[in-house]
């Protein structure tokens, strides 16, 4: 059955969460400060969460919570707790991925649907099955599940229950994230939300009586990446995502920053739209998730192995932001704050919620006081600036500058 799913949204602190409600999820999702699989994100502490719901709640989008780390023994008992906290604040979906976490949450989160986490490596319709049977509503499956496995599931899984697949971020190159390089290398548990990742660092060979002399493990001058998985992005193949029957489709990056959580989340919101109405993609839509900073790209292992990237580990980094709009009158009067320094005369572009990006010349720009301002410098300085035409706030202003790591 052709359906057009849910975008599920990272959101790593309230920033994160209001720029992917505002760019379009239909559902975002999130830690409390514990129990939660991204550590290093900014996460909500108990006092936030409940704002965190009322916002999205106010704006018609879900709020699904990680419950999906692996508790030990010391940790079981404050569980209970924390997922009746979840329950109370109104979350919709807790994601699972332990047996005993999945059992206590039907127990003390009942109103809470509770989806079970790409942890558990689901990658047949008779796990999928047995998770429906104990009480799950929704399984994540694992990232090596093809798009001719997954219709196969969703022929044999009763229609109640959903499927939700990754579309785009990074790929760990463990089995759907069960690392333990990290923990041997690092004493950094990833199953415990603070992965080192160690798979992005880049090797080379050192024979035992030649200390500091290093070969690359095949025959490259820049060294070896064995490991150096590529991004995903399904945003070209959104109309097969459809006809395999998926309910869900999820962004990864609760760490990455706002500006992310924001452009890729606008740019899958306007191009499924399009492609479920029927209508001819916009490029500039699709044009988005090169504008964020990323690995090369690759389509996962929806159409068959992804393979390797050689050239290089960098992350392709071509833009940055300048600043947000926090405010703008009819006659494009912006207040904005700023990120990181831009000037007058140059070439920038702004984009915003539902807003079509276009390019302008930075004009000379004023502080509060109403000072002129050729190039504010500050992070966090709040400043004027004249702008063609109205944005809405939390558009971002942005200029091409290659900050790639240089090999």
């Amino acid at each position: 059955m052709r359906r057009k799913p849910e975008i599920l949204a990272p959101a790593g602190d309230m920033e994160k969460l209001q720029m992917a409600v505002l760019y379009g999820a239909d559902a975002v999702y999130l830690a409390g400060t514990s129990f939660g699989m991204r550590s290093f994100a900014g996460n909500f502490t108990p006092e936030e969460l409940p704002k965190a719901v009322k916002f999205a709640h106010d704006h018609g989008v879900r709020v699904h919570v990680t419950v999906n780390t692996m508790p030990r023994n010391d940790e079981v008992a404050r569980l209970p707790e924390h997922l009746e906290r979840l329950n109370d604040a109104g979350v919709d979906a807790l994601i699972l991925a332990d047996l005993g976490a999945f059992t206590l949450a039907g127990k003390y989160a009942p109103k809470c649907e509770r989806h079970i986490s790409t942890q558990q490596s689901i990658a047949n319709y008779e796990c999928a099955r047995a998770w429906y049977d104990l009480g799950a509503k929704r399984v994540v499956l694992a990232r090596e599940v093809s798009l001719q496995e997954i219709r196969e599931m969703r022929a044999k899984i009763p229609e109640e229950l959903e499927i939700e697949t990754f579309c785009h971020g990074a790929m760990c190159v463990s089995y759907s994230g069960r690392c333990l390089l990290s923990n041997y290398m690092t004493g950094r548990d990833s199953n415990r939300g603070q992965c080192a990742q160690p798979c992005r660092y880049q090797y080379a060979l050192m024979e035992e009586k030649r200390p500091g002399e290093y070969f690359p493990v095949f025959e490259d001058e820049k060294g070896t990446y064995i490991m150096n998985s590529r991004d995903m992005c399904m945003i070209d193949h959104l109309d097969d995502i459809m006809d395999a029957g998926i309910d869900c489709i999820k962004i990864e990056g609760r760490a990455k920053s706002a500006y992310y959580a924001a452009i890729v989340t606008g740019a899958y919101r306007h191009v499924l739209d399009d492609v479920a109405a029927g209508r001819e993609v916009d490029p500039v839509w699709r044009d988005e998730v090169e504008h964020v900073s990323h690995r090369h790209y690759s389509t996962g292992f929806y159409y068959g192995q992804p393979g390797q990237y050689y050239d290089n580990s960098r992350y392709i980094r071509d833009w940055q932001v300048c600043a947000v709009v926090t405010d703008c009158d009819a006659d494009g009067n912006a207040t904005l704050s700023l990120r990181n320094k831009f000037a007058a005369g140059d070439e920038i572009e702004l984009v915003g919620p539902n807003s079509r990006p276009f390019t302008m010349t930075a004009p000379v720009m004023h502080d509060l006081e109403g000072f002129e301002l050729y190039e504010p410098r500050t992070p966090q300085t709040v400043f004027k600036m004249k702008l063609p035409r109205y944005v809405p706030p939390m558009s971002f202003v942005r200029h091409a500058v290659s900050l790639s790591a240089k090999d």
